[in-house]
């Protein structure tokens, strides 16, 4: 599509031709693959949470209703690609059964003696659920989605210690965390793969399901 404009700022006149190139504004998802966890497992989580801020350390602690097993962060995605990436994981996930887990004991990243995200483990079938997100990791990969570069190693996220956290407030975490008593081993199922969408908002961040897929296999 071309216009044209005069510029009469001199005595000739001249014509500027712009053209314009016909676009699509990208509608972009902020997106993870993660698993629900039930009530009884989000409140024991809570309280392994009010242990841990007795040491009043500056944390961001998750809420209790954002509590998640995230299996594949994905990031800014088209929203448009959505159909497609449940399709592959849905097949990714055809020959993988219901994997039954349980809470297992609490440690942070790096380590215990530089905490920056305190976490409870996981027991159980460990094993199942590293080879279901194996299979959605090579799922992606034929969609042209870059492998993630880290192992995956499952875990439930209490909180991030943030930045300002002194390095004595660091080592009274660590502390607490290896005096901790083991969270409850409640044991659940997980029966369904989620495809979240994560909205970033000044009262924390918001999840909305936007696909879900089954392990299926008996």
């Amino acid at each position: 599509m071309s216009y044209e404009l005069r510029d009469q700022s001199t005595s000739s006149l001249r014509f500027l031709t712009l053209n314009f190139e016909l676009f699509t504004i990208m509608e972009l998802y902020r997106l993870f693959i993660a698993t629900e966890l039930p009530a009884t497992v989000k409140d024991e989580l809570a309280a392994t949470q009010a242990r841990l801020r007795r040491t009043a350390a500056p944390v961001s602690w998750v809420a209790l209703g954002a509590m998640h097993l995230t299996m594949r962060f994905l990031g800014d995605t088209d929203a448009a690609r959505v159909p497609d990436l449940q399709a592959a994981i849905g097949a990714a996930l055809d020959a993988h059964a219901p994997v039954t887990l349980r809470l297992s004991g609490a440690g942070a990243f790096p380590n215990d003696r530089r905490p920056a995200v305190l976490w409870v483990g996981l027991g159980g079938s460990v094993a199942a659920l590293g080879r279901a997100q194996a299979s959605i990791e090579a799922a992606l990969r034929g969609l042209g989605i870059a492998p993630e570069p880290k192992l995956y190693h499952p875990h439930l996220t209490l909180g991030r210690v943030r930045r300002e956290a002194s390095q004595e407030q660091r080592r009274q975490l660590g502390d607490t965390l290896r005096a901790l008593p083991p969270p409850a081993p409640l044991a659940w199922t997980i029966e369904r793969v989620i495809l979240y969408r994560s909205e970033l908002r000044s009262s924390g961040p918001v999840y909305t399901e936007v696909a879900d897929c089954r392990l299926i296999a008996q």
